[in-house]
């Protein structure tokens, strides 16, 4: 029997609903609906009600067995390769997340096709007990009995675009959704022009041609295709003259498409040159090409800051690409990608493809279509690069491989390294984590065996490590200093300025003042929807809010007790930048953080800046902290080292050593002599010893030994569910009830799983975006059995109608427990 039953994944089903749903493919689609193409199926109740979907695979239909016919194929050919579909069934199995989110994930934006969706007024019953604005609308639409846009029914019944109107009539039996799909980005081409087969010289050419069609096509004979643009430019010709040569057959027109290339501001000269290794680089570079040509498997490069990991890897990048084979190179925030980019871009000209975003969709797009076209071989960008569509993966590196952007926080919440070490296996490829600050996870692997280690424990060249001292701030407001920074940095960074060099600075915390209070009755203010402080930024007069983007005007008047006494307080990166103006008048200084980044290329731009000698002082948040290569910064300076200290977190001290120990190597990278500077109230904190030192081995056994004890990772996976809604008492009742229904599971159905199961408790921030928050805490191992008691669960708590409006999650080794 033909396969004519198509198993399709429908977008927007809740989890619990979310199989692969059966489709019988009408004659008039045979041989488009394929494994792989986006459809548009009916979905629902109604037969007009059509939602997106992909195709997984092609089926028989069961005997007797009645489905839904596909209503129309979305894609000319499969968008999705047998790759992609597998990898989304993994990522549905591990993340807990929907077919549909799966592959979607996949795709950058440009890709992804717009839901439309429609109502139409059913007649019923129901539609007493309306409110005069649900009548108004329910009327309006049932006397025009089609399916409408929401934008045309508010903007014809006079409501805000805003209005909720549409929901409460649809979730009231009153409306019918429909979900329609199109295009949300297109391809863009350009007009082109080149000779018939037929035309190969001069002599092949119709004798009758005037003078102009000859200078038309002699260009073409000289440089075969064309735009008709430039065609008509460079031989001084109308379109018309080009028109009429088609319309004799002397030449062809077809739309040529175009890709919309990313050009980096930064490039390096350096990489295209040759690269001499050191001798304790060379015998990493063999050690990891041996464990490639052995068939690839997991390797850790472990090196001091400015030890010249990205050289290894690099030479590593050289022998794949010699081999026929693809790369992709992830780095873990936009900030790494303009230099890292300079580096390949000037090593490797166009076959390189960026991925981040930061460029736009149409550039997101078409560097995807760049990979899927062949065109390239090299991929560079952020975790979205992992999956680029190379069919012949050789190499994947992840630079900096402990930092926690790897990981996503919304559906499907996956971790970049979880999907590479995937990808490798299937390509039978390496998978290359290089980090001066392993994460504790992979370094123990890599001890242990699991993971191939190669270290390099030297800077390369004449470079030594800088020397860092700690300041205790408590001495230092103690002799009268009532500035943020000390008296030693100041001094330091006086010399700097007067011997033309450039210095770093990081404050980890963004805005002007970091918390605002009423000396009259101490109330903080904090955010209305959010659980949190605001921060004042000065920048434009405003109080706001770093989680939901919430702000309020700057004032001294205290909405709870009614007098002007409130307090602004703390330090952030702007109030630095006026204080740094303030003692050092001359002194050029950039500011960066999310806020003064927010346009395409700014940071780019800034970093070209920084580099070509117009700042003398660089200020910013973590994104100055790591993977920055300046040969003229000689100076570092870490303002707060405690910020990150006490957090309520597992991962605190290991995220504060490497934080310092990061922003401390940015020092010396060049010739000359380099200093760091670390400011703290807790200067005998072993952290900030280790992180002085420099030690990551000693760090690292000190840590493992705790989380042995405490057991954390490595020793378990860390899984949570969250259970989270607008009201408070049934996210609470709803994570207490899910406790109980997880202890019974565990203890009948699977006895042989080994848990440690936490009480419910809230999040240090309880409340984000108005929505109240509650999880279960469970170490555990990651197994599948331990997966299917997850998914089990998820699924009979989200089909229970008194928790229909509580968000139920799970999440496997979240990157912070906060």
């Amino acid at each position: 029997m033909e396969q004519s039953l198509a198993l399709v994944a429908v977008e927007h089903v809740a989890y619990h609903f979310d199989i692969l749903y059966g489709y019988s493919v009408p004659e008039s689609l045979r041989g488009s609906v394929r494994p792989g193409v986006r459809v548009s199926v009916p979905f629902g109740s109604g037969k007009s009600t059509k939602r997106q979907g992909v195709v997984f695979a092609m089926d028989r239909p069961e005997d007797g067995k009645k489905y839904k016919p596909v209503a129309d194929v979305l894609d000319r050919s499969p968008l999705f390769s047998d790759e992609m579909l597998a990898l989304a069934r993994f990522l549905k199995d591990r993340t807990f997340c929907t077919y549909f989110e799966a592959a979607r994930v996949q795709l950058p934006t440009g890709f992804h096709l717009k839901t439309i969706v429609t109502y139409l007024a059913l007649n019923s019953e129901k539609r007493h007990r309306l409110s005069e604005e649900e009548t108004t609308v329910y009327q309006f639409l049932l006397s025009r009995a089609q399916f409408m846009q929401k934008k045309d029914v508010l903007s014809a019944c006079g409501l805000p675009s805003d209005s909720d109107v549409l929901e409460r009539l649809a979730s009231k039996g009153l409306l019918q959704r429909n979900y329609e799909s199109g295009k949300t980005l297109g391809n863009i081409s350009v007009r082109t022009a080149q000779l018939r087969d037929t035309m190969v010289s001069a002599d092949d050419l119709p004798a009758d041609l005037t003078e102009k069609q000859r200078r038309v096509a002699e260009v073409l004979l000289d440089i075969g295709s064309v735009s008709v643009k430039e065609l008509c430019y460079f031989t001084g010709v109308s379109a018309a003259v080009v028109a009429n040569l088609a319309k004799r057959g002397v030449l062809e027109l077809f739309d040529a498409e175009l890709y919309r290339t990313p050009k980096p501001l930064l490039l390096s000269d350096k990489a295209a040159r040759g690269i001499t290794l050191t001798e304790g680089q060379q015998t990493a570079f063999d050690g990891l090409l041996a464990q490639y040509r052995n068939g690839g498997g997991i390797s850790l490069l472990y090196g001091i800051t400015g030890s010249g990991k990205t050289s290894v890897f690099l030479r590593l990048i050289d022998e794949v690409l010699r081999d026929g084979r693809q790369v992709i190179v992830m780095v873990p925030e936009i900030a790494l990608t303009p230099q890292m980019m300079a580096i390949f871009k000037g090593r490797y000209g166009d076959r390189v493809a960026i991925f981040h975003s930061a460029l736009s969709a149409g550039e997101r797009k078409d560097e995807y279509r760049r990979v899927q076209d062949g065109l390239v071989q090299i991929a560079v960008g952020t975790r979205s690069a992992v999956f680029a569509p190379f069919d012949n993966l050789g190499l994947i590196v992840m630079d900096e491989e402990q930092e926690h952007t790897y990981k996503s926080e919304s559906a499907p919440r996956y971790h970049a390294r979880d999907v590479a070490r995937w990808r490798a296996r299937r390509h039978r490829a390496m998978l290359l984590l290089s980090s001066a600050t392993p994460s504790l996870e992979s370094y123990a692997l890599a001890k242990s065996g699991a993971y191939h280690l190669e270290t390099l424990t030297e800077r390369y060249g004449d470079a030594v490590l800088p020397d860092v001292t700690v300041i205790d701030m408590k001495r230092d407001r103690a002799r009268g200093n009532r500035h943020t920074i000390s008296l030693e940095l100041c001094s330091l960074l006086q010399e700097n300025l007067d011997n033309g060099r450039q210095s770093i600075l990081l404050m980890n915390r963004r805005g002007y003042n970091t918390f605002v209070a009423c000396d009259g009755c101490g109330d903080v203010i904090t955010c209305p929807s959010c659980s949190i402080s605001m921060t004042y930024h000065a920048a434009n007069g405003r109080l706001m809010c770093h989680y939901c983007g919430y702000s309020q005007p700057f004032t001294t008047l205290c909405s709870h007790c009614g007098k002007h006494k409130l307090r602004y307080a703390g330090t952030g990166t702007q109030k630095i930048e006026e204080e740094l103006q303030t003692l050092f008048p001359s002194a050029r200084v950039l500011r960066m953080d999310t806020d003064s980044t927010v346009t395409r290329q700014a940071f780019e731009k800034s970093m070209l800046a920084f580099g070509n000698g117009e700042y003398d002082i660089l200020l910013g948040t973590q994104m100055v902290a790591k993977g920055l290569d300046f040969e003229n910064v000689t100076l570092v300076g870490v303002l707060n080292a405690d910020l990150s200290l006490h957090n309520d977190d597992f991962r605190s001290e290991e995220r504060t050593f490497d934080l310092l120990t990061q922003v401390v190597g940015r020092a010396g990278r060049g010739s000359r002599k380099g200093r760091a500077v670390i400011q703290t109230l807790n200067p005998e904190n072993g952290v900030i010893r280790l992180s002085q030192a420099q030690d990551y081995d000693a760090f690292f056994q000190s840590e493992i030994t705790i989380r042995k004890h405490m057991i954390y990772p490595p020793y378990c996976d860390i899984c949570t569910l969250n259970c989270i809604s607008e009201d408070e008492n049934k996210a609470l009742q709803c994570a207490r009830l899910l406790l109980d229904e997880l202890r019974l599971t565990a203890r009948t159905d699977y006895p042989q799983l080994h848990l440690i199961v936490l009480p419910v408790m809230p999040p240090r921030i309880a409340r984000m975006n108005n929505k109240y928050r509650y999880r279960i805490i469970i170490k555990c191992k990651n197994t599948k059995p331990f997966r299917e008691m997850i998914a089990a669960l998820l699924c009979r708590f989200q089909a229970l109608p008194q928790f229909r409006d509580v968000t139920i999650a799970a999440d496997i080794n979240p990157e912070t427990l906060i």
